[in-house]
């Protein structure tokens, strides 16, 4: 039997980026390149071609993650971030959240069009076409944002190479129409179970249902009022909801195990252990895990750079909901800021578009900014 081996995909035959810093022509071309996380080879490979081609810029690779870097000798350096990957592709029949994208007028459709291609384009414009901007600017492009934090691109980088994510100020290029989102809430994963003694359901007093002992808890979740908590001037919203819930094993049996997964967002003012000991304190005397955590990050929006790319952007600044990795700056003591283009509730959607117009706003709102 002969041993098969794989062969090497031909460089030709590899996806390249246009030689454009069009935004639009570049979100398409990127948005053509199917990415999802695991599968971010090809778009890393492509991304990487295109910035050597510049040779203002210093590049450097760490798995599908791609880093370049302007060296200017400036006072400031700032980070332009966002990732590659992308949530599977929609399995619905019809569904225009896919890839390839296509066109409906001056709206491009497909997946990534939002989360966050347009984002990566309007970088790859910016690096680009500013040879010599008035602050020294890192571009990163990660992989495996949309996975387990633990696969995260820009927690590898973090690790591996500290030194590159060195910076005064950081924007996280996720879609926000267009306006500043500063900060982000943090979140946390519980699973709170509760415990019975199995029976024939036809003799029921004979067990304990543990389904039935969830009663109280998604009563007191229904009855929870969220908080809206200012921070550094924004209002941050908060929730607490049951996300998911179990149990039993059969249709003729009283259930001696079940279990509800509870997911609580909270204000960046918060710590992961303050938000802990928040939701054990509305669910006294139950068997409770915590499964996730991960903490906000304040507004960071009195920082100068900050001030000044919000005046630039011209837009008043509003609250990030969302979770996103804009927390990991701020754990590093860099402030940072979400801004990008397109509409965040469109994300993972089987409807997922961005505007050429929401593109081009973006990238002219950054270049002002940067501009020398």
């Amino acid at each position: 039997m002969t041993e098969q081996h794989a062969v090497p995909t031909p460089e030709t035959a590899r996806p390249r980026l246009p030689e454009t810093t069009d935004v639009v022509l570049l979100t398409q071309s990127l948005m053509d390149i199917e990415s999802v996380s695991g599968n971010e080879g090809a778009i890393a490979d492509a991304v990487e071609s295109y910035l050597l081609a510049r040779d203002h810029l210093e590049v450097h690779r760490d798995g599908d993650t791609v880093v370049a870097r302007t060296r200017c000798g400036r006072a400031e350096r700032i980070v332009l971030a966002g990732h590659l990957d992308t949530v599977p592709l929609p399995t619905t029949e019809g569904s225009r959240g896919t890839v390839p994208s296509s066109w409906e007028g001056e709206v491009l459709y497909g997946r990534g069009a939002t989360d966050m291609k347009g984002g990566v384009a309007v970088q790859l414009a910016i690096a680009a076409e500013l040879v010599e901007p008035n602050r020294d600017i890192t571009f990163i492009f990660y992989d495996h944002e949309e996975v387990e934090a633990s696969k995260s691109g820009l927690g590898r980088l973090l690790r591996n190479s500290p030194e590159l994510l060195e910076a005064d100020f950081a924007i996280l290029l996720e879609p926000t129409n267009g306006t500043v989102e500063g900060g982000c809430n943090g979140t946390t994963r519980f699973l709170l179970r509760t415990s019975g003694t199995a029976a024939h359901s036809a003799r029921a007093w004979m067990g304990h249902n543990a389904i039935h002992d969830l009663a109280d808890v998604l009563s007191r979740l229904q009855a929870h009022q969220p908080a809206t908590v200012d921070v550094d001037g924004l209002a941050f919203r908060e929730s607490l909801n049951a996300v998911r819930i179990g149990g039993g094993t059969a249709g003729n049996v009283i259930p001696d195990a079940a279990e509800v997964e509870i997911n609580y967002r909270f204000a960046p003012s918060k710590t992961v252990e303050q938000a802990d000991a928040y939701v054990r304190g509305l669910l006294p005397g139950h068997d409770i895990e915590r499964t996730d955590g991960a903490p906000g990050a304040r507004p960071g929006l009195n920082h100068p750079a900050a001030a000044a790319f919000v005046a630039a952007v011209g837009a008043e600044p509003k609250p990030k909901y969302g979770w996103t990795d804009v927390a990991r700056f701020s754990e590093l003591g860099v402030p940072a800021v979400n801004f990008g283009p397109g509409d965040a509730l469109l994300a993972h959607s089987d409807n997922e578009h961005v505007s050429a117009q929401a593109l081009r706003e973006c990238h002219a709102a950054l270049n002002r900014w940067l501009a020398p």
